[in-house]
């Protein structure tokens, strides 16, 4: 290991604060002594000029109401420009509270009450809660995993995008959980079904700085006008940095019309305030966060090499091999255990909090979903007790057959 990452393996106790990862409402209140890697953020400490800039601010001492800072937009842009080869007009960027504000307004601007909106599952399960609470009608596209790959079914895509009632497609991208960043071409594809049959691709491309080596994320707006004309992108540096809880989130709309219709909905829901916390703390990251990135992306690359290591050997968990993010998904259907088995065998004999398959969607039943943003230390034990786990089941296994 480099010894620039050494800060990584600093194990952090996030149960002094209310770590909603570590919380008894994800774990249960059995949960204390379980690998918590479900709930989406890193167990790292953010990057120095983070910490730095929100002192700063803090030691301000007066916390009244705010604009947004003169260099914040420009810091964004320059990130997407330089880090993304994306050229976003700082005119199109409307502030959001998250990206799950994003979607649900998005859909409740450009959409009606039984309209059809298309997911390809297993997807981020919020997916599923905001549209059904927005009255919508969620459209499965599934996915097709082929020898351990997952691609979309363009040809299914076609058919529900020609449906007349079917008005938007929700882009995930980096996809999470299955790990996958969609090259050019698939999203070339995608993005002139769609603007064919006049449905308006809404990208969560939360995950887009956080891809391994030999795969490039390609904002789906930066294709060119027309995918950016039929196109809304959510964005926001709370994965990247690891700053979820004091940051907010991006839209990115060029077509002035949505553009408008949006702002006028944000201020009349009267979510367009600044938070100074969330400002400096984006700004700082965007200006001099890279470096640190760059360091974690190594760490996760050598903690995917681990899970990889010790799975090898037990062919009955199969890693699906990510393009990025820090979620791995893992198949588990080989283990012949029904969802209800798999949630226990994971929690109780592995000692698991991990983010259940079916969350996802039906398509993932059978798999489960892992955070591997942790300490190698942590990451290394949880994997020693998950290979423990598998023995003693094909151990139990083999007793209850010779006892047939």
């Amino acid at each position: 290991m480099s010894q620039n990452v050494h800060h990584l393996d600093q194990v952090i106790n996030r149960r002094e604060v209310p770590a909603l990862k570590t919380h008894s409402i994800v774990l249960g209140k059995d949960g204390e002594k379980l690998f918590a890697a479900g709930v989406a953020d890193m167990n790292y400490k953010v990057p120095e000029p983070v910490l730095r800039a929100m002192q700063t601010r803090l030691d301000h001492g007066v916390f009244g109401y705010e604009t947004v800072p003169s260099a914040l937009l420009p810091a964004l842009t320059g990130w997407l420009h330089k880090r993304h080869r994306w050229q976003v007009e700082a005119d199109h960027i409307l502030r959001a509270p998250n990206v799950l504000n994003i979607l649900a307004i998005a859909a409740s601007l450009f959409t009606e009450p039984g309209d059809g909106v298309i997911v390809q599952p297993p997807v981020f399960f919020d997916f599923y809660d905001i549209l059904n609470e927005n009255n919508r009608c969620l459209v499965s596209n599934p996915l097709r995993l082929d020898n351990g790959r997952y691609s979309m079914d363009f040809g299914g895509l076609e058919r529900l995008a020609a449906e007349p009632y079917t008005k938007m497609l929700y882009l995930c991208n980096p996809h999470n959980p299955v790990g996958r960043v969609w090259n050019r071409d698939e999203l070339k594809q995608l993005g002139d079904i769609c603007g064919c049959h006049n449905v308006l691709v809404v990208s969560d491309e939360i995950h887009g700085d956080i891809t391994f080596n030999g795969h490039t994320y390609t904002p789906f707006a930066a294709l060119g006008p027309a995918y950016a004309n039929n196109s809304i992108t959510c964005l926001s540096p709370a994965k990247s940095f690891n700053i979820a809880a004091c940051c907010s989130a991006f839209t990115v709309i060029s077509n002035d019309e949505r553009r408008k219709a949006f702002q006028v909905e944000n201020s009349r829901l009267t979510v367009n305030k600044n938070n100074a916390f969330a400002s400096v703390a984006m700004e700082a990251a965007y200006t001099s966060g890279g470096p640190w990135l760059a360091e974690v992306l190594t760490y996760l690359e050598g903690n995917l090499a681990l899970v990889r290591e010790h799975l090898h050997g037990h062919p009955q968990v199969q890693l699906i091999e990510p393009d990025g993010t820090f979620l791995l998904w893992l198949d588990f259907r080989r283990l012949d255990l029904t969802p209800a088995q798999l949630d226990t065998f994971l929690r109780q004999q592995a000692r698991w909090a991990v983010t259940r398959g079916p969350a996802f969607g039906v398509e993932g039943e059978g798999f489960a979903r892992l955070n591997i943003a942790c300490t190698r230390a942590e990451l290394t034990q949880a994997m020693g007790l998950l290979k423990t786990a598998i023995s003693q089941l094909n151990l139990n296994q083999i007793q209850e057959n010779s006892n047939d």
